[in-house]
Order: structure tokens, then sequence, then C-alpha cells
């Protein structure tokens, strides 16, 4: 299997080239063209693991299988604009809700319960948890960065797209309530330990919070 991230990274596009039989796992809606490409929608894990991801993880109810009939090829794209990044795992990567494009059939996709002040960070109770061997493929709003963690990092809730496993984290204020009231900054998520964390370069919450201050309002 090869693939190619295209139009990055604004209106990336993911491009699979697919020997005969294999297969590839995707979120619903993403099919963008396909060729010698047969799909089939299941509910991975059965009802009751459709509905966990699509409840708790914002995920789809249903997942969509891509299976090659030759040498076929698989173009599939996210919901909104934004950017796709591969990553091969051997293990285990949290990820936030509705991160979730694409993987080989070996990766499980799960929710952890993330804790409870995960809520006021504006994200979700939940974390997509995505584990096995295989390739994976997340998107996000704006562009994805990979950074690698030694020790400890502080990153905006609002532009975490996935962590590895051996990472820990807490959220807390950006600063004093002075400052988080002020800065803008609102809540972050302190991680620590070592491994690699991947950043989108913008936030929705931001971006639609912009968008709201050009609307007319009411007299």
């Amino acid at each position: 299997m090869r693939h190619r991230i295209l139009s990055k990274p604004s209106y990336s596009l993911l491009e699979l080239e697919l020997e005969s039989g294999e297969e590839v796992q995707a979120e619903t809606g993403a099919m963008v063209y396909m060729r010698n490409v047969e799909l089939k929608t299941e509910m991975k894990g059965g009802i009751f693991g459709g509905l966990k991801r699509a409840v708790l993880g914002g995920e789809s109810f249903f997942v969509n299988r891509f299976v090659s009939k030759g040498k076929g090829v698989l173009g599939l794209a996210p919901r909104y604009q934004g950017d796709i990044v591969h990553i091969p795992i051997d293990g285990r990567v949290y990820a936030q809700s509705g991160a979730f494009l694409a993987s080989t059939p070996e990766i499980n996709i799960d929710t952890k319960w993330g804790g409870a002040r995960t809520f006021f960070a504006g994200e979700g109770l939940f974390l997509l948890k995505l584990e096995g061997s295989g390739e994976l493929w997340l998107s996000s709003f704006g562009g994805i960065e990979e950074l690698e963690v030694e020790g400890s990092l502080r990153v905006d809730t609002g532009h975490i797209v996935a962590f590895e496993d051996s990472l820990s984290f807490r959220i807390s204020k950006a600063g004093g309530l002075k400052a988080t009231i002020l800065s803008g900054e609102g809540l972050v998520a302190d991680f620590s330990g070592n491994g690699r964390i991947w950043i989108q370069t913008r936030s929705v919450g931001e971006y639609v919070g912009w968008l709201s201050s050009l609307l007319p309002t009411k007299d």
C-alpha cells in the first residue's frame, strides 16, 4: 500500500494505491473517488462499539471498509478544510474526537475517558483510543505539526490533534485568573513524559468565534 497526501495543508486529500485484497477502514463520508475498490459499511465492534464512537468519540456510528479488487485507487478527504497526517503506529495513540480519517484494519478504534476536567477544555469528555500495529491517518482543522516532548510541554487544548500513550497530561489554566480571562488563552494541557504530540495550527473554537463576530446583530 502506498499513499500520497495532496493539496497540503489547507485542503488535504489522501490518495491510497492498493494492491489486490488490501483493505482500509475510513470515516463515513470521506470517500472522494475510487477505482477497483469495493465499499462495505459496518458497525465495527458491533452496535455497542458503534454507539461508543458516535456518542462518546464524536465519530460516525458506522465505519466504511474499502477492499481492493485489483490494482485499486482510493481518495479520501475530511469533512472540513485542513491537513492530514500519516502516523505508522505499533501500540496506542490517543486523538481528539473527530480526528480519525482512515487506517489499516489492524487498528482498533475505541474511546477512553479523558477525565472530568477535559470537559471544561471544550474538547469533550472522551478521547479516541487508536490501538494496534498498522497505518493511521488523522485530520485536523489547519496544518498539522509533530512535536517531540522531552519532559514537559504546555499546549492549548483547542490545538491538540493526538498524542502517544507514553505521555500523560492534566488540564490547567494558562495563568492566573486575570491572565486566563484577559489573555484569551483559556485552558491548557500540561503534558509530561517522553513521546510525540501532533498539534493543529488553527483552533475550531477560535475560528467559529471569529466568524460569529462578523455576523450582523439584531437591533
